[in-house]
């Protein structure tokens, strides 16, 4: 608000209380707003932060891997998944690592279960040796999670996706 002289106030809010309405009016919907998302995240489950998580990781693998083939059966296809090679159901503690999930197309990774034995004969040609020998010591390592870890995670790819798309 500008300066205006103790005499002059009234005026000046009858001049623009449109506009200051209309700005109280935000600011009140703003803040209805956060506390709506602070009550929608104390409910929310390890399990929901999880596929929060996963959604912004797979969107990122089909960024990086844009224009690749795919990894099982060398096509390149309109339709594509992030597809792992070591499943998130059997090795959850794999489920973000970038080395374990690549750019495959729907048919294989959906309706082959993934083409396994392809995606791994061509895995190391895509990664190198060293990455994937190191992918296979990986899959024996347990990890747990928390929500402060997953988190993290989500804002990690989101930040990874701005950086592709810029």
């Amino acid at each position: 608000m500008p300066q205006v002289c103790n005499s002059c106030i009234g005026l000046y809010f009858e001049e623009n209380k449109e506009k200051i309405a209309k700005k109280v009016k935000d600011k009140v919907k703003q803040d209805k707003a956060k506390e709506k998302q602070k009550k929608k995240e104390a409910l929310m489950t390890k399990s929901d932060y999880l596929k929060i998580a996963q959604k912004y990781f797979n969107q990122f693998i089909r960024l990086r891997d844009k224009g690749k083939p795919c990894i099982s059966c060398g096509q390149i296809r309109k339709a594509n998944d992030a597809g792992h090679l070591f499943t998130v159901g059997s090795h959850p503690e794999l489920r973000y690592d970038e080395d374990n999930c690549h750019l495959q197309c729907v048919a294989c990774n959906q309706h082959q279960h993934g083409n396994i034995a392809n995606y791994m004969i061509n895995l190391p040609n895509r990664i190198g040796k060293e990455r994937f020998d190191a992918l296979l010591e990986r899959r024996n390592k347990s990890k747990n999670y928390t929500i402060d870890d997953i988190k993290e995670i989500i804002e990690l790819y989101k930040n990874k996706i701005k950086e592709l798309k810029t």
